[in-house]
């Protein structure tokens, strides 16, 4: 329904009016981390769904709302930001969070509300029927780590040191480090963590130094990644420093500053679009991507995360359009089931 608002002699007159049927709204529900530690990578969530927005809004005439909040960088009111946009903004979908601890807490959410989440964040594997209800749209760590561990391997180190959140991004970067390195031939001979919200690891830092790695893996995302390559090389260690795609971002070489110069992280290839050959398959949408987030932000595209929440748009886009063709209307239960089982079916996308 619609207000309609008039006044007559002074007095406000309120009619309610039924919306036609072309005024239905699909409603995404974006959760990304505004303030606090994870801002840096939050920011960027943000922004690429501006730019989604501005490169497409609507599926067959259907407009896409987003209503968005904070997480404060905190997976208890992620929480909360979950409930209140599915029981009160009655959201189709939700995208998001900040990093892979909220995303974990908002995804019990998402299953018992029977709302499909598109994570922004690696996730790894969820069993059961929290599984079916979430995509992810960074690549695995298992993945990235293995290109890190193949060019530790290329120059020869024996031994890796480790240092990571203490948290679930940590133990994924982690376990795919010993799941990788160790059959490689690599020792891993520190396992050292620390919190995002921490601004010293000197104690972790020195350990390091101590055992005497010939490189260092690091776990840690955005500004906060950036605490283990600032201890380390004040502390003279002088082996090479290696990240993840969590490590993409502008504000982390601003913080890190020259810390983090001659770090190797694996990534995406939309960070160099311009310079893939023309033949190359992404390079069209990750120029659509920056033209679009130009437009929508004022501001040139740079770093890994914008394109993550563009790539869970473009995803949006496509199982909307197929969840329509079922004949559910947004909105409903029918249209959350069906949004769902479109999201977890892309392909060739």
């Amino acid at each position: 329904m619609n207000k309609f608002l008039r006044s007559v002699g002074g007095v406000t007159i309120a009619s309610l009016l039924a919306l036609p049927a072309g005024a239905a709204e699909i409603r995404v529900g974006l959760i990304t981390s505004m303030t606090g530690p994870g801002a840096s990578i939050g920011i960027p969530y943000s922004k690429g769904t501006a730019a989604g927005q501005v490169y497409r809004d609507d599926v067959n005439g259907i407009k896409l709302k987003v209503e968005q909040l904070d997480d404060t960088s905190d997976p208890s009111i992620g929480t909360r930001d979950a409930r209140k946009l599915i029981e009160q903004d009655n959201v189709d979908v939700l995208m998001g969070a900040g990093n892979t601890p909220i995303t974990l807490a908002i995804v019990a959410v998402s299953r018992e509300q029977k709302v499909p989440l598109i994570a922004l964040v690696p996730t790894g594997n969820l069993p059961g029927d929290s599984g079916s209800w979430m995509i992810s749209i960074p690549q695995p760590a298992p993945l990235m780590v293995a290109a890190v561990v193949e060019r530790m391997k290329a120059t020869g180190a024996k031994t890796v040191g480790y240092i990571g959140y203490n948290d679930a991004w940590g133990d994924l970067v982690y376990d795919a480090l010993k799941k990788i390195a160790e059959p490689a031939g690599m020792q891993i001979v520190t396992n050292e963590r620390y919190a995002r919200a921490d601004t010293s690891v000197t104690a972790q830092a020195l350990r390091i130094v101590a055992a005497a790695p010939e490189v260092v893996m690091t776990g840690g995302s955005g500004t906060p990644g950036a605490l283990p390559f600032i201890a380390l090389t004040e502390r003279g260690y002088k082996g090479q420093i290696y990240g993840t795609h969590a490590l993409i971002n502008p504000d982390f070489v601003r913080v890190g500053g020259a810390a983090v110069e001659g770090v190797i992280c694996p990534t995406g290839p939309v960070v160099v679009a311009s310079q893939l050959p023309q033949s190359n398959p992404i390079r069209k949408v990750a120029l659509d991507y920056e033209a679009a987030y130009q437009k929508a932000n004022n501001e040139p595209a740079r770093g890994a995360f914008g394109p993550y929440a563009f790539d869970g748009w473009l995803i949006m886009l496509d199982a909307a359009k197929r969840a329509l063709a079922t004949g559910a209307q947004p909105g409903t239960p029918q249209f959350r089931e069906a949004m769902r089982d479109a999201i977890v079916t892309t392909k060739d996308l």
